[in-house]
């Protein structure tokens, strides 16, 4: 099959995911605004977020400006200097139009689905779900797309005598430019959120016994502001550059390892399955709907199961194609897992990767859902104090950790003895496949919550509020569930990378082999480096928001007195202020840390001592990474299980030992955690861009 009829659908069905994600736009806009002081609250965090986007975008301007001039010199002036720079700066403004679009639509969904709950509770989920969707389909679209492009531009014609293997090595560069802005926006949209978070809890529900959002809180418009920037336009970035980097780094390991340096079906079959998966989201959307509040995550769920459902039908479909089957054959090592061969060992590596990430989903939502036992556990520890919650939350963290390795590990080992380490590969796409549907239903949660804000600022009718909260818990969960996915998607994407770093090593060498041993002392440091690297981010990200919380405190406990004695009204604009200067101040270190270590490990102790330190990255910050999400999403989820009427309710001791472990948890689970998984990928794709320098 004619690689280039591939990537012409591919781009044809992005076009449509945009598309489809504009018309999902325009239905949310067409939805009532409610009351004009429901429009004013709104209007202050729509005002708040974008002003915060458009300052972190002017300090990224800069870091994409020096990194590209430096890919232009360091890569070469005549080589593939000018063409990898062009890649990373269309890779970072696809990374950051994504985050925009999606932030930008949910600041304006929030409060359509506030009025749209004074209706009914299904067309509150209608509206919410639909402004996820578009989301998810903003990044696919967007992902899908630059890579077609990109492929369609820089693959050589056939017969010109051009290498064809050397043609994709540009295109790392937009999957290091989604992973650069990906990082910053968690980082930054991460110690936004949460020191506003901090401080309005602490100061108002803990000193001040205020519920949560009250709008006398002159934080809470920030706390709001930043769930959009940090679970909107963060987890955006964050998956894209996953997406990306999954297809990306199985094309290359398509021409290297399987192709023999050919045009084959192999290299582009990852984008025919990026393709399937997209029409499939599309299809999963319209079985999301249902007014029974019981059965909120079950239609979720139902969404999910029926796209993946449809990306399972299109890959047989794929494999029955003789063509395709026959060249997708040469894929698969020379007897796959239990005798499988051919096409269908592919194709078994693919379904790994989708299985891989339900499951993963599944197990995050049992340690982090309020009605299983595990957050139900910690709400029963709070009884006893602030210490018994605290560390029971961390056992329940580092707990839920072992399900999910052991699952990437077997599915890992599962995939290579289909496939070999394209099988790995493929499975991560696999897992990414149906990201337009599943990152809906994650990106829902955060308009949920603001909405639930909006519901009790404005003064609605308690069955608004009790509605916008059956979605808020829903979405806790899914929002729960998006970080495990997004960590697994990391692992295996991280692998694929890492294979395809050792390949173009090997390439570059003109070496048979290149092997990373564990007895090699380079590689030794290397992996006592990379597993640094996590706890030294991890530290760096949560002294950020710790250093952002005291100043978040310091000016709510100022506000109050005066608040409550009628005498001053909230202003929340000072504490926007506040959590925006902390945010682009405190992102930058992290972020040079990210691409610097790396450089620096591979041009002073050479590529062997790199793999090292990819590897020990790896691990530790994927372990580590489950163990900050989790732990997080069970306090919260904890808390919010009390504040339902069980151990004493709102107001107990039980609730502010609660609210106290939440906020333990709060950078866990929105900073360091989700921010761990961007971290492990950015350093392999950045010892992947850098590898003639290490050579």
């Amino acid at each position: 099959m004619d690689p280039k009829m591939i990537i012409q659908a591919a781009a044809v069905v992005a076009l449509a995911s945009l598309v489809f994600a504009i018309i999902r736009r325009q239905f949310i806009y067409r939805q009532d605004q409610g009351t004009d002081e429901m429009k004013k609250l709104a209007g202050a965090i729509q005002d708040g977020a974008m002003a915060f986007l458009k300052k972190e975008y002017s300090w990224l301007c800069v870091f994409v400006s020096i990194v590209a001039v430096a890919l232009y010199v360091g890569l070469g002036e005549e080589g593939q200097g000018p063409s990898t720079a062009a890649c990373f700066i269309y890779g970072a403004v696809s990374s950051a139009l994504a985050g925009f679009i999606g932030m930008r639509v949910a600041t304006r969904s929030a409060v359509r689905t506030t009025e749209a709950a004074k209706t009914s509770l299904g067309k509150a989920l209608t509206v919410a779900f639909s402004s996820g969707a578009v989301m998810g389909f903003t990044v696919v679209g967007l992902g899908l797309l630059g890579v077609s492009i990109l492929t369609w531009y820089f693959q050589p014609a056939a017969g010109s005598g051009a290498s064809s293997t050397d043609w994709i090595k540009p295109i790392f560069g937009f999957s290091f430019g989604a992973s650069s802005i990906a990082l910053f926006a968690r980082v930054g949209g991460g110690i936004f959120t949460k020191a506003a978070d901090v401080g309005a809890d602490l100061v108002g529900k803990v000193e001040s016994n205020m519920p949560e959002d009250d709008p006398r809180n002159p934080a809470t418009i920030a706390d709001n502001v930043g769930d959009n920037v940090g679970d909107v336009a963060g987890m955006g970035a964050d998956l894209f550059e996953s997406y990306v980097g999954a297809i990306i780094a199985s094309m290359a390991l398509g021409l290297t390892t399987v192709g023999a340096g050919g045009n084959t079906t192999v290299a582009f079959y990852p984008v025919a399955l990026a393709t399937i998966g997209i029409i499939a989201s599309m299809i999963g959307t319209f079985v999301v709907r249902t007014n029974d509040e019981s059965k909120i995550s079950s239609v979720l769920t139902r969404g999910l199961l029926v796209a993946s459902a449809i990306f399972v039908g299109g890959t047989i479909a794929l494999a029955m194609i003789p063509e395709i089957a026959t060249e997708l054959a040469t894929a698969a090592s020379a007897k796959g897992l239990w005798g499988i061969t051919g096409v269908w060992a592919v194709t078994g590596a693919v379904w790994v990767g989708l299985l891989l990430g339900l499951l993963i989903g599944h197990i995050t939502e049992y340690y982090t859902s309020e009605e299983k036992k595990p957050a139900r556990q910690i709400a029963e520890q709070s009884e006893t104090g602030t210490a018994t919650n605290i560390i029971h939350g961390l056992a329940v963290g580092m707990e839920s950790c072992a399900a999910p390795m052991v699952l990437i590990a077997f599915g890992t080992l599962a995939a290579y003895h289909l496939a070999g380490i394209y099988g790995v590969a493929i499975a991560a796409v696999g897992m990414l496949s149906t990201l337009g549907i599943s990152l809906g239903v994650d990106a829902y949660g955060p308009v949920a919550d603001n909405a639930g804000g909006l519901a009790e600022m404005s003064d609605c009718e308690p069955e608004v509020r009790q509605r916008t909260d059956k979605l808020d818990a829903v979405g806790n969960t899914t929002a729960a569930i998006g970080k495990g996915f997004a960590i697994g998607s990391a692992a295996l994407t991280a692998l694929a990378l890492f294979f395809t770093y050792r390949e173009e090593i090997k390439a570059a060498k003109g070496v048979e082999d290149f092997p990373i041993d564990l007895l090699n002392p380079n590689v030794i440091v290397g992996l006592f480096l990379g597993g640094t690297c996590a706890f030294l981010f991890s530290s760096m990200t949560m002294k950020a928001v710790g250093r952002a919380a005291q100043k978040m405190i310091t000016e709510v406990r100022r506000q109050l007195p005066g608040i409550l004695s009628g005498e001053n009204e909230p202003d929340p604009g000072t504490c926007v202020a506040i959590s925006t200067e902390a945010a682009l101040r405190e992102m930058i270190l992290p972020g040079v840390l990210a691409v610097a270590v790396p450089v620096a490990v591979g041009y002073l102790l050479g590529p062997a001592a790199l793999g090292g330190l990819l590897a020990g990255a790896l691990v530790t910050g994927v372990l580590f990474a489950i163990f900050m999400a989790n732990s997080g999403g069970a306090w919260d989820n904890a808390k919010k299980y009390i504040e339902s009427g069980v151990h004493g309710g709102k107001g107990s001791a039980a609730h502010k030992a609660s609210v106290v472990g939440d906020t333990v948890g709060d950078p866990f689970k929105d900073t360091s955690g989700p921010s761990l998984n961007i971290l492990v990928k950015l350093m392999c794709i950045v010892a992947l861009v850098f590898v003639p320098l290490f050579v």
